[in-house]
């Protein structure tokens, strides 16, 4: 069955006392709205309506692949689900509601989500948790029988209600036409001043149909991030994540509480990973690669099988050849180095202006010496020798050596005329 998400961000984040919405803050590389729309995705979504508001042009700048409906005044959570109202004309069935401030959740658990939905039957699903401190969160209140009668926000819970530890993780499945039937019976009659999503299920409930809910196994797939120290605490936990799953499909990583992966990298088996290395974007490393300690690869990077790079060392989108060594101490930047060239310690390639960036390029077979600068654009063919301290800004044919710095003057009987 096909489902449509609608995705909540339209909220100013003040907490995280920014000039960016909330909602565009990266976390492990992407920001927290691309992740929950990517696992959105692979959890089987044929459609992302994303509600937006505060910063509104700045977050349509910055994600694609999805509709957008405006809530132009933040009036509450249901008031902003009515906004996707017009967008969903044409869709009968069932309707997720994800927060885009919520870059834990995975892929599996939605699925999980979704597939207790269809086989509930129900008019409403709501996904839960086990909170061990539930302070700001919907408590989840069930009848005698289990099911849900309804959800009752932090600031308009009694002291009853406060001692709940099951929580609303703010994610839901609801039957298209109910939804909107019971958005229109909301009002906003509460500590807020604001139209709660949350009242939709006591609505339903009162019309005797069943609300269904799931409770997450992992209650740190639902933590919503309003703060910065929330937002470093999900920044360890998929990292985390990220390394364990390396790990787990035959990558070495020494220690990963020291190891800084995006979410996008693709690393082959049998590469070692050193401490403090920082690898960004949406890089491809190959197999039996070595990056040593203090190594940052930046974003746009592509590393061939059995290449070495040492310490010290900073990949800037370029593409490094097979069997490559990239030993110590170097920058490469806006480069095509081609197999089996080995760059000495020091080696900048000079790769701007100061208006524009240009590409050097290396072919096979390629040695560096020591301390060389490459000033771009330069093309250095195959089995080309360069000798250490050379500053090159001119092409090298193949099959050269190239030896380009100032002839040695030694000066005898010199003194230094500054004492």
């Amino acid at each position: 069955m096909k489902i449509v998400t609608i995705i909540l961000a339209a909220g100013k984040g003040t907490r995280m006392k920014s000039n960016l919405p909330k909602v565009l803050h990266k976390v492990c590389g992407k920001s927290m709205l691309e992740h929950v729309i990517e696992t959105a995705k692979n959890a089987g979504s044929s459609r992302e309506v994303v509600i937006i508001g505060s910063g509104a042009e700045e977050v349509k700048k910055n994600i694609s692949g999805v509709e957008f409906a405006l809530q132009a005044e933040q009036l509450g959570t249901g008031h902003a689900v009515k906004m996707a109202k017009d967008k969903l004309a044409d869709v009968d069935g069932t309707v997720m509601i994800l927060c885009g401030d919520t870059p834990l959740i995975t892929s599996d658990l939605l699925k999980n989500f979704i597939d207790s939905h269809n086989k509930s039957k129900a008019a409403a699903t709501v996904l839960t948790a086990i909170m061990p401190d539930a302070t700001g969160y919907g408590r989840i209140v069930r009848n005698q029988s289990g099911t849900v009668d309804k959800i009752v926000e932090h600031k308009d819970a009694n002291e009853d209600e406060l001692q709940i530890h099951e929580v609303n993780a703010g994610i839901y499945c609801f039957d298209k036409k109910i939804l909107f039937d019971a958005l229109d019976k909301v009002t906003n009659d509460n500590a807020q001043g604001e139209y709660y999503l949350t009242d939709v299920l006591e609505i339903i409930h009162n019309q005797g149909l069943v609300i269904n809910a799931m409770i997450s196994n992992d209650f740190t797939q639902i933590l919503g991030i309003n703060s910065r120290q929330q937002l470093a605490l999900a920044e360890r936990i998929l990292r985390q994540r990220k390394n364990f799953e390396l790990m787990d499909s035959g990558v070495t990583i020494l220690d990963p509480d020291s190891t800084f992966i995006d979410s996008n990298v693709e690393i082959g088996r049998d590469t070692i990973i050193y401490p403090f290395t920082f690898i960004e974007g949406n890089i491809k490393i190959g197999e039996n690669c070595s990056i040593g300690p203090f190594v940052h690869i930046r974003p746009g990077s592509k590393i061939g099988d059995k290449v070495k790079i040492g310490n010290f060392v900073e990949v800037k989108n370029s593409n490094i050849g097979e069997g490559t060594k990239l030993p110590h101490l170097q920058y490469i930047g806006d480069s095509d180095v081609g197999s089996n060239v080995n760059i000495g310690c020091g080696t900048v390639t000079c790769n701007y202006d100061g208006k524009n960036k240009f590409r050097t390029t290396i072919g096979n077979n390629v040695f560096v010496g020591c301390n060389t600068n490459l000033v771009a654009p330069v093309n250095v063919g195959d089995n080309v020798y360069i000798a250490a301290g050379s500053t090159i800004n001119q092409d090298i044919p193949k099959d050269n050596l190239a030896i380009a710095r100032a002839r040695q003057v030694n000066k005898s009987n010199w003194k230094d005329k500054r004492d």
